[in-house]
């Protein structure tokens, strides 16, 4: 035989390595943090994978984001963003395939994807060359844990005890099969058969009680850290999930604005440097500061930097947020208070103010806009957006035996890091009348305000007793009119700009500040692609505009194509935490809804044609 000569061997294995690191596909930075994050399952041409965690992701200095107010609530040291490695550099984000069961189309053999005996990445069988087929189910728990679909278990657990004592079968050496019949839509056209004689369908597979039943449990799977990174001791009950089911993987975002100090120019070198200059005497950060050239004349003084790295490690020092009460919405944390104080007042032009500059409007006493109190154009602004955690079946709530549930993105203790982006745009701050709203919070009566508000806090706390363990816990929802009312407010104005400003609504998000002392909502583009800052927004805030948009936004959603069903429900939406609102009328895409587009009735903006219930703007 002959000898493959070492030039051959060379090139063979160049071959072999650019086909090893060649990237399976590519999606979005942004997507990253809320659609493929860690843990989450992603459709490659006709395969399935799962994205790994952070523990082997390739990330670059180069890609390092900063915001400290965002640091210190989560407890991290930084930001990175996602990898985007160049092709075929093979340091991008890591995925695993998953699942790992396959059919064949042809064949129809069920089994394990590297059992084929295909190439290790053709998506072929090895004995009829049809294309694969990723197993349509999974299975996870409530915390977290994803594992494949147990077949076998689930057509021959559900034998009668006599008739498994007559036929044993050897999970280890069973052939199954899986047909799709095609008489039915339902599962009872899924149908399951093993070499041993059995079969049986996926009927019932669904149901919320199916895999307990059958005496099957979790395993605590974690196949985005591999294999054998199971927890061991899981008692949360299994539910089956179709693959691309949106229950499979819910992220867990926060997210900041930089605001004074943090916007400035200075700020930002000096976080970037940080590590040479913290907790350093003055005549060392001086010293720093001009060997990098940052005292040069025209740029800082010694002072302004001094002081800069002094303000940095004051944030440092302070106490973390206490962990959010049971009733406590985001719209109402410290870093939402903070940037509520900066929103209210003006940030000139300047040159140092990189990320953040916020104006009154031109001619503002000129027009008033009834029902709102002050308006502020964001000419300028950088929001950081962090995921930190994801769960699975049901999203997060905030109650503590919920956040137990949140599943971390790395196995290594020492990755002090989170996966975020940032996205540089413009926006529109509004807060209400504070008179008039305290005039309507205060009607009373069968058709009132706080009634409204009530039949929606009533529901939320129902859904939040259905978390807590301890049935006999109080459990109280924090939800008020006001709160509600801003929130609709806000998705009625996107609904309407995306209309006059050309920005699709997908790309116009809300960001909401209520509790006692709070009542603003900054409407602000929310993409870091090509419509981003573009100046359709802050136009929308000139007075003459504002009042025009208002006035039609209210119009607009006075009469819906589903009325009068849908001014008239008792409970819409998901877990009945809606009122008078519906696709067709208020709600947004999800990427624009900070509250998953519940909390939402717009018969208090407007009120109802018999004129019972007052609406604030009526």
């Amino acid at each position: 035989m002959a000898r493959r000569s070492s030039a051959g061997a060379s090139g063979t294995a160049a071959r072999q390595e650019k086909v090893r690191r060649s990237p399976l596909g590519s999606v979005r930075r942004a997507q990253q943090i809320t659609t493929y994050g860690v843990g989450a399952m992603i459709a490659i041409g006709d395969q399935s994978y799962i994205v790994s965690g952070l523990d082997t992701w390739g990330t670059r200095d180069a890609d390092v984001l900063s915001e400290p107010r965002l640091q210190q609530r989560l407890g991290v040291n930084g930001f990175r963003l996602p990898p985007a490695a160049p092709a075929p550099s093979g340091n991008g984000v890591k995925v695993r395939r998953f699942p790992e069961t396959y059919s064949c189309p042809r064949c129809c053999v069920l089994k394990p994807f590297r059992d084929f005996g295909g190439r290790r990445n053709d998506n072929v069988c090895g004995d009829c060359e049809a294309p694969l087929v990723p197993s349509r189910f999974v299975v996870a728990c409530a915390h977290g844990h994803l594992d494949e679909f147990p077949y076998w278990r689930w057509l021959h657990a559900r034998r009668g005890e006599e008739r498994g004592a007559r036929c044993s079968c050897d999970p280890a050496k069973a052939r199954l099969t899986l047909h799709s019949e095609g008489r039915t839509a339902s599962l009872r056209g899924i149908v399951i058969k093993c070499d041993c004689g059995e079969s049986g369908s996926l009927e019932g597979a669904f149901s919320r009680d199916a895999m307990a039943a059958l005496g099957i449990t979790c395993r605590g799977g974690r196949p985005w850290f591999g294999r054998s990174a199971r927890e061991a001791n899981c008692a949360s009950p299994l539910r089956v999930l179709q693959r691309g089911s949106s229950a499979a993987w819910f992220p867990s975002v926060a997210s900041a604005l930089s605001i004074p100090p943090w916007h400035r120019k200075l700020m930002q070198l000096v976080e970037r440097h940080k590590r040479h200059l913290i907790n350093k005497s003055d005549e060392r950060i001086e010293e720093y500061a001009r060997d990098e050239g940052w005292l040069d004349k025209g740029r800082y003084g010694a002072e302004e930097v001094i002081g800069a790295v002094r303000t940095l490690e004051s944030a440092g020092e302070q106490p973390q947020e206490e962990p959010e009460e049971n009733n406590e919405f985001e719209a109402a944390g410290r870093i939402r208070q903070e940037e509520y104080r900066q929103l209210c007042r003006e940030t000139p032009e300047h040159p140092e103010n990189q990320h953040f500059v916020c104006l009154p409007p031109e001619n503002a006493d000129g027009v008033r806009v009834p029902g709102i109190d002050q308006v502020m154009l964001v000419k300028r602004l950088r929001e950081v957006r962090a995921l930190h955690s994801f769960t699975r079946i049901e999203p997060l709530m905030r109650i503590k035996e919920d956040r137990e549930r949140a599943v971390k993105l790395a196995l290594d203790e020492d990755i002090d890091w989170l996966p975020a982006i940032e996205v540089i745009g413009e926006g529109v701050f509004l807060t209400l009348d504070q008179e008039r709203l305290a005039k309507w919070e205060s009607l009373t009566g069968p058709d009132s305000p706080e009634v409204r508000a009530q039949r929606l806090r009533r529901n939320h706390e129902r859904h939040l007793r259905r978390r807590v363990r301890d049935r006999t816990a109080l459990v109280e929802s924090s939800l008020t009119s006001r709160f509600v009312l801003l929130h609709t407010l806000a998705h009625a104005l996107i609904n309407e700009w995306s209309l006059d400003c050309g920005y699709p609504a997908s790309a116009i998000r809300e960001r909401l500040y209520v509790n006692e002392d709070m009542t603003g909502v900054l409407l602000y583009t929310a993409t870091s692609d090509s419509a981003g800052s573009l100046g359709g927004i802050v136009a929308q805030g000139a007075p003459e505009n504002l009042a025009n948009s208002l006035r039609s936004a209210l119009e607009r959603i006075s009469w819906c194509s589903a009325d009068p069903l849908c001014m008239e429900s008792d409970a819409s939406g998901v877990n009945s935490l809606n009122l008078a609102a519906c696709h067709a009328c208020i709600l947004l895409p999800e990427t624009s809804c900070e509250m998953n587009n519940v909390f939402l009735d717009r018969a208090l903006l407007i009120g109802t044609p018999d004129e019972k219930v007052p609406g604030y703007f009526s």
